[in-house]
């Protein structure tokens, strides 16, 4: 039997094939009676059918085919050179990662296909029978251009990455959300119509002229503006699922019992942390915790369940910490783990010799996929620790020695990302010099013939905006502690105990013990904010 935390997304899959069906019929409706083809009959109801049971389908195939987490599909090349290796040699991570990424990209095509199939029956549906003539030749046309359309705009929508699930920064009702996109949705379906019926017309080209009268003519005419408007109206269709789909999925669900009952008074932290603890990696439910978990550490609107993580055992704020900690220090390992790589192998010669997949630029774009994570956890973490100077009436943060992993845990993430933008770490300050001066050569990306050099010099794309904006949220969340224990830290510095109070004692996750105190002092300082 399944826990109450894992019917939210059964739910809410549940909830948007019925609300997707209200605009549909709206819209079926609106256009038989602009066509005047509205006539009770048994076509009619059979298109009806056609024409609902397709968007159902293609409602479950952008359900099945959505991801919170933007995983990068195999390329074409790479999934030839992927099923060759993974034929003649077994086993190994490789294999692991190549299914992964094959499954990704045959799923994206297997949608592609899908689409180009529900178009047809679409237009089938709802533009044949329009006028008195129209016979089977006719819908064999209309099934034609139907699936140009369909494959158009299967094709669009993974290309642009459509499938990925962008949540809001201002979470707002879900009716002032569909609302705010419904003319964005009817301007995408008119441009995406316009150029589908521009390549469904490169059709007519190769078929001979059977124009013999004007009246051949005139029906030519009138069929092409019935498949114009019936194919807006199925692509606005697809739109408006598309975008009920995206602002149904990513609202904001409160992982907490109602406010006043016993499961409140008594544990009211358990629904939320068995949510992040139990669910699925890179899952639709592991983001709607963290989602929570950010807005009740950030906001004052639920103070009352931040309240409850600073219990007198101090486990809760430990679990709480733990789970924040864990996609930060994933982030850090990964991208310094790549960085020494690439720099012991040698960029130029190993970036020739191995394939696309496993050259050590591919691989350090991996971390930044788990990005809203990363900063969702980051943006959670610190807020908690500064509120905990306040609200944290038995000292379980500092006692547990969870301020000193948090802030060695950002101080190291940091780090890696600005490695990672060829940002040099090799700061030269007049105290750190002498007989225990650091070295700084495993994390110099200074060289010109290393992957690290290489993409500090790659200020353009997507991806360095992900580092960038990173390293942006990391630098606000170490801020925001280092403004909250300002004196603290100050105090410990002049007595010699910053480091011993703030930053762990084993290794951190990148970097060394005495790089991530100069970097503190550098906050402390505000040289770095």
């Amino acid at each position: 039997m399944s826990s109450p935390t894992t019917e939210v997304v059964k739910n809410r899959y549940l909830g948007f094939l019925i609300w997707q069906s209200i605009p549909s019929t709206a819209i079926f409706i609106l256009y038989k009676t602009f066509s005047l083809n509205l006539k009770p009959s048994l076509l009619s109801f059979l298109s009806f059918f056609v024409f609902h049971l397709s968007l159902l389908l293609f409602s479950s195939l952008i359900s099945s085919v959505s991801s919170p987490q933007p995983f990068r599909p195999a390329s074409l090349p790479e999934l030839a050179l992927g099923l060759l290796r993974f034929t003649f040699i077994s086993g190994g991570a490789t294999c692991i990662e190549f299914r992964r990424r094959a499954k990704t990209c045959l799923t994206l095509i297997l949608f592609v296909i899908c689409c180009t199939m529900l178009g047809s029956a679409l237009v089938v549906s709802i533009c044949w029978g329009a006028t008195a003539s129209d016979g089977l030749v006719q819908m064999m046309g209309l099934g034609v251009k139907g699936g140009v359309v369909g494959f158009v705009y299967g094709l669009h929508y993974v290309l642009r990455r459509r499938w990925v699930l962008d949540f809001p920064i201002i979470q707002r009702p879900p009716f002032f959300s569909f609302k705010m996109g419904f003319p964005f949705a009817v301007g995408y379906a008119m441009k995406l119509s316009s150029v589908a019926y521009l390549l469904s017309a490169v059709l007519l080209v190769v078929m001979p002229n059977q124009f013999k009268s004007q009246r051949a003519y005139e029906k030519f005419i009138a069929g092409e503006l019935i498949f114009c408007a019936g194919s807006f109206s199925i692509l606005l269709c697809w739109e408006l699922c598309h975008h009920l789909h995206q602002v149904l999925h990513t609202k904001r669900f409160v992982f907490a019992p109602p406010k006043g009952s016993a499961a409140a008074e008594t544990n009211p932290s358990e629904p939320l942390l068995a949510a992040l603890e139990d669910s699925t990696s890179s899952s639709l439910l592991q983001f709607l915790a963290y989602l929570d978990l950010y807005m009740v550490c950030e906001s004052n609107v639920d103070s009352w369940r931040r309240a409850a993580f600073f219990e007198e055992t101090g486990e809760t704020y430990k679990r709480v910490v733990t789970v924040c900690l864990r996609p930060l220090e994933w982030l850090a390992s990964s991208l310094c783990e790549g960085l020494e790589g690439s720099v012991e192998k040698g960029y130029v010669l190993s970036h020739q010799l191995q394939p696309p997949a496993d050259s050590p630029i591919s691989k350090l774009h991996e971390p930044f996929d788990d990005f809203q994570l990363c900063a969702w956890s980051a943006q959670a973490v610190a807020s908690l620790t500064a509120h905990s100077l306040k609200e944290d009436r038995f000292g379980v943060a500092q006692v547990s020695g969870s301020n000193a992993a948090v802030v060695s845990t950002l101080l190291s993430c940091l780090l890696a990302v600005e490695t990672y933008m060829g940002k040099k770490t090799n700061l030269q300050t007049s105290h750190l010099m002498g007989p225990a001066a650091i070295k700084w050569a495993a994390l110099n990306p200074g060289r010109r013939d290393t992957g690290t050099g290489t993409m500090g010099k790659k200020r353009d794309g997507a991806l360095y905006s992900k580092a960038y904006a990173m390293a942006d949220v990391l630098r606000t969340s170490i801020c925001c502690v280092v403004s909250s224990f300002y004196d603290e830290m100050m105090s410990g510095d002049k007595a010699g105990l910053l480091e011993k109070d703030w930053i762990i004692s084993g290794k951190p996750p990148c970097g060394t013990r005495d790089i991530l105190l100069q970097k503190l002092r550098l906050f402390l300082d505000f040289r770095a904010c």
